[in-house]
Protein backbone atom coordinates (compact mmCIF):
# COMPACT_ATOMS: atom_id res chain seq x y z
CA UNK A 1 0.00 0.00 0.00
CA UNK A 2 1.08 3.68 -0.46
CA UNK A 3 2.48 5.10 2.60
CA UNK A 4 4.37 8.07 3.82
CA UNK A 5 7.36 6.51 5.95
CA UNK A 6 10.11 8.14 7.76
CA UNK A 7 12.97 6.09 8.19
CA UNK A 8 15.91 6.58 10.41
CA UNK A 9 18.83 8.53 8.50
CA UNK A 10 21.33 10.50 10.45
CA UNK A 11 21.72 12.21 6.81
CA UNK A 12 18.65 13.12 5.85
CA UNK A 13 17.09 14.23 9.45
CA UNK A 14 20.82 16.90 8.94
CA UNK A 15 19.44 17.79 5.99
CA UNK A 16 15.83 18.43 6.62
CA UNK A 17 17.38 20.39 9.37
CA UNK A 18 19.78 22.56 6.96
CA UNK A 19 16.63 23.04 4.44
CA UNK A 20 14.37 24.35 7.19
CA UNK A 21 16.79 26.75 8.69
CA UNK A 22 16.05 28.62 4.95
CA UNK A 23 12.48 27.84 4.93
CA UNK A 24 10.10 26.13 7.38
CA UNK A 25 8.78 23.23 6.08
CA UNK A 26 12.12 22.63 3.81
CA UNK A 27 12.32 18.97 5.56
CA UNK A 28 9.34 17.57 3.18
CA UNK A 29 11.66 17.87 0.17
CA UNK A 30 14.88 16.46 1.47
CA UNK A 31 14.59 14.80 4.62
CA UNK A 32 13.68 11.74 5.98
CA UNK A 33 9.96 10.94 4.48
CA UNK A 34 9.36 9.46 1.66
CA UNK A 35 6.18 7.87 -0.23
CA UNK A 36 6.80 4.45 -0.21
CA UNK A 37 4.89 0.81 -1.10
CA UNK A 38 4.70 -1.23 2.66
CA UNK A 39 2.91 -3.69 3.96
CA UNK A 40 -0.02 -2.97 5.93
CA UNK A 41 0.92 -3.71 9.48
CA UNK A 42 -0.32 -6.39 11.00
CA UNK A 43 -2.83 -7.03 13.97
CA UNK A 44 -0.75 -6.82 17.21
CA UNK A 45 -4.16 -8.77 18.84
CA UNK A 46 -7.84 -9.97 18.52
CA UNK A 47 -8.87 -6.35 20.08
CA UNK A 48 -7.26 -4.82 17.11
CA UNK A 49 -8.63 -3.55 14.13
CA UNK A 50 -7.49 -1.92 10.93
CA UNK A 51 -8.40 1.58 10.05
CA UNK A 52 -8.46 3.24 6.83
CA UNK A 53 -7.93 6.76 7.21
CA UNK A 54 -10.33 9.44 5.51
CA UNK A 55 -8.22 12.16 6.52
CA UNK A 56 -5.21 13.41 8.54
CA UNK A 57 -3.64 15.93 9.38
CA UNK A 58 -0.33 17.51 9.37
CA UNK A 59 0.46 19.02 13.03
CA UNK A 60 3.60 20.91 14.98
CA UNK A 61 4.71 18.09 16.05
CA UNK A 62 4.50 16.26 12.52
CA UNK A 63 6.57 19.20 11.14
CA UNK A 64 9.11 19.06 13.67
CA UNK A 65 10.02 15.84 12.93
CA UNK A 66 9.96 15.92 9.13
CA UNK A 67 12.04 18.98 9.44
CA UNK A 68 14.36 17.74 11.68
CA UNK A 69 14.20 19.43 14.90
CA UNK A 70 12.16 17.01 16.83
CA UNK A 71 13.74 17.12 20.63
CA UNK A 72 15.99 13.78 21.24
CA UNK A 73 13.67 13.44 24.34
CA UNK A 74 11.68 11.48 21.98
CA UNK A 75 14.67 9.16 20.73
CA UNK A 76 13.83 6.10 23.15
CA UNK A 77 9.82 6.40 22.85
CA UNK A 78 9.89 6.01 18.77
CA UNK A 79 10.93 3.33 16.38
CA UNK A 80 11.50 3.53 12.98
CA UNK A 81 10.27 3.45 10.25
CA UNK A 82 7.03 5.05 11.11
CA UNK A 83 4.40 6.20 9.25
CA UNK A 84 4.10 9.56 10.48
CA UNK A 85 0.33 10.91 11.30
CA UNK A 86 -2.37 10.74 14.86
CA UNK A 87 -4.77 12.95 13.55
CA UNK A 88 -7.30 10.38 12.25
CA UNK A 89 -10.74 10.07 11.00
CA UNK A 90 -11.32 6.79 9.29
CA UNK A 91 -13.52 3.64 8.64
CA UNK A 92 -12.95 0.69 10.54
CA UNK A 93 -12.65 -2.29 10.09
CA UNK A 94 -16.28 -3.06 11.97
CA UNK A 95 -17.96 -0.30 9.59
CA UNK A 96 -17.93 2.45 11.85
CA UNK A 97 -16.39 6.08 11.01
CA UNK A 98 -13.97 6.67 13.91
CA UNK A 99 -10.91 8.83 15.55
CA UNK A 100 -8.42 7.79 16.61
CA UNK A 101 -6.82 8.20 20.43
CA UNK A 102 -3.45 7.96 19.40
CA UNK A 103 -1.51 7.57 22.81
CA UNK A 104 0.07 3.82 23.23
CA UNK A 105 -0.50 3.64 26.48
CA UNK A 106 -0.62 0.42 28.67
CA UNK A 107 -4.23 -1.26 27.83
CA UNK A 108 -3.78 -1.03 24.54
CA UNK A 109 0.44 -2.67 24.95
CA UNK A 110 -1.23 -5.54 26.65
CA UNK A 111 -0.14 -4.74 30.35
CA UNK A 112 -2.00 -6.74 33.41
CA UNK A 113 -1.92 -4.96 35.56
CA UNK A 114 -1.04 -1.12 33.84
CA UNK A 115 0.86 1.52 35.74
CA UNK A 116 -0.29 3.56 38.29
CA UNK A 117 -1.22 6.16 36.16
CA UNK A 118 -3.15 4.15 33.36
CA UNK A 119 -5.06 2.49 35.91
CA UNK A 120 -5.94 5.90 37.02
CA UNK A 121 -7.09 6.79 33.95
CA UNK A 122 -4.33 9.39 33.02
CA UNK A 123 -3.44 7.33 30.06
CA UNK A 124 -1.27 10.48 28.72
CA UNK A 125 1.44 10.10 31.61
CA UNK A 126 1.85 6.39 30.57
CA UNK A 127 5.10 5.15 32.30
CA UNK A 128 5.32 1.88 29.10
CA UNK A 129 5.74 3.41 26.21
CA UNK A 130 8.40 0.84 25.44
CA UNK A 131 7.50 -2.57 26.28
CA UNK A 132 4.42 -4.98 25.61
CA UNK A 133 3.54 -6.67 22.41
CA UNK A 134 4.42 -3.17 20.47
CA UNK A 135 7.37 -1.80 19.68
CA UNK A 136 8.32 1.56 21.11
CA UNK A 137 5.81 4.55 20.44
CA UNK A 138 4.53 7.37 22.43
CA UNK A 139 1.64 7.39 19.88
CA UNK A 140 0.03 5.77 16.98
CA UNK A 141 2.21 7.77 14.29
CA UNK A 142 5.33 7.30 15.84
CA UNK A 143 5.49 3.67 16.33
CA UNK A 144 6.70 0.91 13.60
CA UNK A 145 3.79 -1.72 14.60
CA UNK A 146 0.50 0.70 14.11
CA UNK A 147 1.58 2.61 10.89
CA UNK A 148 -0.10 5.89 10.95
CA UNK A 149 -2.76 8.24 9.06
CA UNK A 150 -0.47 9.14 6.36
CA UNK A 151 -1.13 5.97 4.32
CA UNK A 152 -3.94 3.59 3.54
CA UNK A 153 -4.31 1.47 6.62
CA UNK A 154 -3.26 1.57 10.10
CA UNK A 155 -4.13 -0.66 12.80
CA UNK A 156 -5.17 0.65 16.11
CA UNK A 157 -7.31 -0.82 19.43
CA UNK A 158 -11.03 -0.76 20.10
CA UNK A 159 -9.63 1.47 22.98
CA UNK A 160 -8.25 3.95 20.79
CA UNK A 161 -11.24 4.65 18.69
CA UNK A 162 -14.16 7.20 18.83
CA UNK A 163 -17.07 6.94 16.67
CA UNK A 164 -18.17 9.89 14.87
CA UNK A 165 -21.68 11.35 15.50
CA UNK A 166 -23.69 10.81 12.09
CA UNK A 167 -23.98 13.55 10.17
CA UNK A 168 -20.46 14.92 10.74
CA UNK A 169 -18.44 15.77 7.66
CA UNK A 170 -14.82 14.04 7.66
CA UNK A 171 -13.57 17.83 8.14
CA UNK A 172 -14.98 18.07 11.58
CA UNK A 173 -14.07 14.70 12.86
CA UNK A 174 -10.37 15.15 11.60
CA UNK A 175 -10.49 18.61 14.17
CA UNK A 176 -11.89 16.20 17.31
CA UNK A 177 -7.83 15.39 17.92
CA UNK A 178 -6.21 18.73 18.42
CA UNK A 179 -9.15 20.02 20.07
CA UNK A 180 -8.83 17.42 22.80
CA UNK A 181 -5.62 18.89 23.13
CA UNK A 182 -6.85 22.12 23.60
CA UNK A 183 -9.73 21.32 25.95
CA UNK A 184 -7.27 19.52 27.74
CA UNK A 185 -4.52 22.60 28.15
CA UNK A 186 -8.18 24.97 28.84
CA UNK A 187 -9.21 23.07 31.52
CA UNK A 188 -5.42 22.71 33.16
CA UNK A 189 -5.25 26.30 34.38
CA UNK A 190 -6.84 26.86 37.79
CA UNK A 191 -10.18 28.59 38.40
CA UNK A 192 -10.35 32.02 40.40
CA UNK A 193 -10.88 31.76 43.94
CA UNK A 194 -14.68 31.61 45.27
CA UNK A 195 -15.72 32.00 42.01
CA UNK A 196 -13.91 34.97 40.82
CA UNK A 197 -13.57 36.15 37.37
CA UNK A 198 -10.19 35.66 35.35
CA UNK A 199 -8.55 37.34 32.44
CA UNK A 200 -6.62 35.18 30.30
CA UNK A 201 -4.14 35.14 26.93
CA UNK A 202 -3.87 32.68 24.09
CA UNK A 203 -0.42 33.31 22.38
CA UNK A 204 -0.68 31.75 18.64
CA UNK A 205 -3.31 31.62 16.58
CA UNK A 206 -2.45 28.35 14.51
CA UNK A 207 -5.02 25.57 14.98
CA UNK A 208 -3.88 24.71 18.82
CA UNK A 209 -4.14 28.32 19.78
CA UNK A 210 -7.98 28.91 17.69
CA UNK A 211 -8.84 25.50 18.79
CA UNK A 212 -7.77 26.29 22.56
CA UNK A 213 -9.93 29.83 22.50
CA UNK A 214 -12.91 27.77 21.08
CA UNK A 215 -12.32 25.61 24.19
CA UNK A 216 -12.20 28.45 26.67
CA UNK A 217 -15.22 30.33 25.50
CA UNK A 218 -17.21 26.99 25.29
CA UNK A 219 -16.06 25.68 28.83
CA UNK A 220 -14.59 28.31 30.90
CA UNK A 221 -16.88 30.73 31.92
CA UNK A 222 -14.83 32.11 34.99
CA UNK A 223 -12.57 32.90 31.86
CA UNK A 224 -14.53 36.32 31.02
CA UNK A 225 -11.78 38.32 28.95
CA UNK A 226 -9.85 36.15 26.86
CA UNK A 227 -6.91 38.37 25.03
CA UNK A 228 -5.66 36.59 21.75
CA UNK A 229 -2.01 37.15 19.82
CA UNK A 230 -2.20 36.48 16.53
CA UNK A 231 0.10 37.26 13.79
CA UNK A 232 -1.75 37.06 10.38
CA UNK A 233 -5.05 38.63 9.52
CA UNK A 234 -7.00 35.82 8.51
CA UNK A 235 -5.80 34.21 12.17
CA UNK A 236 -7.28 37.43 13.82
CA UNK A 237 -10.77 37.01 12.06
CA UNK A 238 -11.07 33.60 13.45
CA UNK A 239 -9.74 34.36 17.04
CA UNK A 240 -12.69 36.95 17.30
CA UNK A 241 -15.69 34.82 15.95
CA UNK A 242 -14.48 32.28 18.13
CA UNK A 243 -14.62 34.10 21.83
CA UNK A 244 -11.56 36.23 22.03
CA UNK A 245 -12.22 39.53 23.49
CA UNK A 246 -9.76 41.22 21.99
CA UNK A 247 -7.14 39.99 19.26
CA UNK A 248 -4.02 41.89 19.21
CA UNK A 249 -0.55 41.64 17.20
CA UNK A 250 2.35 39.97 19.11
CA UNK A 251 3.97 43.13 19.14
CA UNK A 252 1.15 44.64 20.85
CA UNK A 253 0.49 42.22 23.90
CA UNK A 254 2.24 43.54 26.90
CA UNK A 255 0.67 46.80 26.23
CA UNK A 256 -2.59 45.34 26.10
CA UNK A 257 -1.80 43.22 29.18
CA UNK A 258 -0.93 46.21 31.17
CA UNK A 259 -4.35 47.92 29.79
CA UNK A 260 -6.15 45.06 31.11
CA UNK A 261 -4.14 44.30 34.03
CA UNK A 262 -4.00 47.67 35.23
CA UNK A 263 -0.24 46.93 36.00
CA UNK A 264 2.55 49.27 36.04
CA UNK A 265 5.16 48.96 33.75
CA UNK A 266 9.18 49.71 34.27
CA UNK A 267 11.88 51.08 32.34
CA UNK A 268 12.90 47.82 31.00
CA UNK A 269 9.21 47.13 29.73
CA UNK A 270 8.30 44.60 32.51
CA UNK A 271 5.00 44.91 33.60
CA UNK A 272 4.50 44.78 37.57
CA UNK A 273 1.66 42.93 37.04
CA UNK A 274 -0.01 40.30 34.33
CA UNK A 275 -2.68 37.78 33.64
CA UNK A 276 -3.57 35.16 36.19
CA UNK A 277 -3.43 32.50 33.44
CA UNK A 278 -1.74 32.40 29.73
CA UNK A 279 -1.98 29.80 27.11
CA UNK A 280 1.30 29.63 25.43
CA UNK A 281 -0.04 27.89 21.82
CA UNK A 282 3.79 27.79 20.70
CA UNK A 283 6.15 26.38 22.82
CA UNK A 284 8.88 28.76 20.91
CA UNK A 285 11.47 30.12 23.43
CA UNK A 286 10.22 33.86 21.78
CA UNK A 287 6.42 32.77 23.15
CA UNK A 288 7.73 31.73 26.16
CA UNK A 289 9.35 34.70 27.00
CA UNK A 290 6.46 36.03 26.21
CA UNK A 291 4.37 34.61 28.26
CA UNK A 292 6.41 34.33 31.36
CA UNK A 293 6.22 38.71 30.76
CA UNK A 294 2.58 39.04 30.71
CA UNK A 295 1.66 36.91 33.46
CA UNK A 296 0.72 38.07 36.83
CA UNK A 297 2.97 37.30 40.00
CA UNK A 298 1.77 33.45 41.35
CA UNK A 299 -0.11 33.40 38.27
CA UNK A 300 -0.23 29.57 35.71
CA UNK A 301 0.93 29.85 31.90
CA UNK A 302 0.18 26.49 30.43
CA UNK A 303 2.29 25.38 27.86
CA UNK A 304 0.29 23.64 25.06
CA UNK A 305 2.34 24.08 21.89
CA UNK A 306 5.38 21.63 22.10
CA UNK A 307 8.70 23.26 22.81
CA UNK A 308 12.39 21.85 21.80
CA UNK A 309 15.93 23.23 23.37
CA UNK A 310 14.68 26.74 24.46
CA UNK A 311 17.03 29.63 25.60
CA UNK A 312 14.78 31.82 28.21
CA UNK A 313 15.04 33.84 31.43
CA UNK A 314 13.59 32.12 33.97
CA UNK A 315 14.36 35.13 36.92
CA UNK A 316 11.01 36.22 36.67
CA UNK A 317 9.36 32.71 36.77
CA UNK A 318 11.30 32.56 40.04
CA UNK A 319 10.83 36.21 41.52
CA UNK A 320 7.24 36.23 40.82
CA UNK A 321 6.60 32.69 41.59
CA UNK A 322 4.93 31.79 38.11
CA UNK A 323 3.53 28.37 37.50
CA UNK A 324 4.95 26.82 34.48
CA UNK A 325 2.82 23.99 33.65
CA UNK A 326 2.87 21.44 30.44
CA UNK A 327 -0.19 20.07 28.65
CA UNK A 328 -0.03 17.05 26.70
CA UNK A 329 -2.85 14.92 25.22
CA UNK A 330 -5.90 14.40 26.66
CA UNK A 331 -7.75 12.34 29.49
CA UNK A 332 -10.26 12.27 32.23
CA UNK A 333 -11.01 16.26 32.92
CA UNK A 334 -11.43 16.54 36.86
CA UNK A 335 -12.49 19.83 36.25
CA UNK A 336 -15.67 18.94 33.71
CA UNK A 337 -17.22 16.18 35.97
CA UNK A 338 -14.35 13.75 35.24
CA UNK A 339 -15.57 13.67 31.48
CA UNK A 340 -13.07 12.57 28.91
CA UNK A 341 -11.37 14.72 26.79
CA UNK A 342 -12.51 13.74 23.40
CA UNK A 343 -15.95 13.80 23.99
CA UNK A 344 -15.64 17.43 25.37
CA UNK A 345 -13.91 17.95 22.32
CA UNK A 346 -16.63 16.64 20.09
CA UNK A 347 -19.00 19.17 21.99
CA UNK A 348 -16.56 21.78 20.99
CA UNK A 349 -16.05 21.22 17.62
CA UNK A 350 -20.13 21.31 17.06
CA UNK A 351 -20.82 24.02 18.95
CA UNK A 352 -17.49 26.15 17.41
CA UNK A 353 -17.74 24.98 13.75
CA UNK A 354 -14.41 23.95 13.73
CA UNK A 355 -14.38 22.11 10.22
CA UNK A 356 -14.07 25.44 9.20
CA UNK A 357 -10.76 25.26 10.31
CA UNK A 358 -9.80 22.61 7.37
CA UNK A 359 -7.99 24.76 4.86
CA UNK A 360 -6.75 22.57 2.28
CA UNK A 361 -6.14 19.16 1.72
CA UNK A 362 -3.37 16.84 -0.62
CA UNK A 363 -3.04 13.32 -1.68
CA UNK A 364 -0.21 11.18 -0.72
CA UNK A 365 2.28 12.23 -3.91
CA UNK A 366 1.88 15.70 -3.32
CA UNK A 367 3.63 15.10 -0.05
CA UNK A 368 5.73 18.03 -0.33
CA UNK A 369 3.67 20.71 -1.14
CA UNK A 370 1.70 19.51 1.88
CA UNK A 371 4.22 19.93 4.22
CA UNK A 372 5.58 23.71 3.05
CA UNK A 373 1.79 24.76 3.23
CA UNK A 374 1.08 23.80 6.74
CA UNK A 375 4.44 24.74 7.69
CA UNK A 376 3.44 28.17 5.71
CA UNK A 377 -0.36 28.08 7.03
CA UNK A 378 -0.63 31.29 8.89
CA UNK A 379 0.59 33.78 6.18
CA UNK A 380 -0.71 32.01 3.52
CA UNK A 381 -4.55 32.82 5.50
CA UNK A 382 -5.04 29.05 6.08
CA UNK A 383 -5.28 26.79 9.48
CA UNK A 384 -5.01 22.56 9.42
CA UNK A 385 -3.97 21.20 6.19
CA UNK A 386 -4.46 17.32 5.99
CA UNK A 387 -3.62 14.59 3.36
CA UNK A 388 -7.07 13.32 1.65
CA UNK A 389 -6.76 9.68 1.74
CA UNK A 390 -10.67 9.19 0.84
CA UNK A 391 -11.36 6.95 -1.95
CA UNK A 392 -12.75 9.37 -4.44
CA UNK A 393 -9.23 11.40 -4.05
CA UNK A 394 -6.79 9.14 -4.25
CA UNK A 395 -4.63 8.43 -7.17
Amino acid sequence: MKALEVNRSITRFAAARLASGWKAGGGGRTGPLRLADIDPPALPGPEWQVVRPRLSGICGSDLATVDGRSSRWFEPIVSFPFVPGHEVVGDAADGRRVVIEPVLHCRVRGFDPPCPPCQAGRTNHCERLTGGHLQPGLQTGYCADTGGGWSLALVAHELQLHEVPSGWSDEAAVMIEPTACAVHGALAAPAGDDGEELTAVVIGAGTLGLATIAAIHQLRPDITSLLAVAKHPDQRRLAAALGATRVVEPDQLRRAVRQLSGSWILDSGQLTGGAPVVFDCVGSAASIADALAVTAPGGTVVLLGMPGHVGIDLTGLWQREVRLMGSYAYGPEPAAGGRHSFDLAMQVVDAAGLERLVSATYSLDRYADAIGHAADAGRRGAVKVAFDLRPEKRR
